[in-house]
């Protein structure tokens, strides 16, 4: 009986042992599902922010592009009134010789 006695004390240790790792376990699992949370709210602002700064990138690409395009018809349009100028230059030396 005694030997019985013996037996159910230890395995009433090893039970509490076990109860208690197991909240250990349950309050470590709590600490890591929050950490997750919160990381995945991290990288959900990351993504909005990166998203914002493609849009930017993609704007300023645009008016740069648009800038740009408007310089290079200005300076054509410069480049044709010099011709012109030109032209009606020699065409003056042309009629006084």
């Amino acid at each position: 009986m005694a030997d019985l006695s013996v037996r159910l004390s230890e395995i009433e240790l090893k039970l509490r042992k076990l109860v208690s790792l197991k909240n250990q376990l349950v309050e470590y699992n709590g600490e890591l599902v929050r950490q997750n949370e919160e990381l995945q709210r991290k990288v959900e602002i990351l993504h909005a922010e990166n998203e914002e700064l493609k849009d930017k990138l993609n704007k300023t690409t645009i008016v740069n592009a648009l800038g740009n395009e408007k310089e290079i018809e200005e300076s054509r349009q410069l480049i044709k009134t010099l011709v012109k100028e030109i032209d009606q230059c020699v065409a003056i030396l042309n009629a006084e010789q």
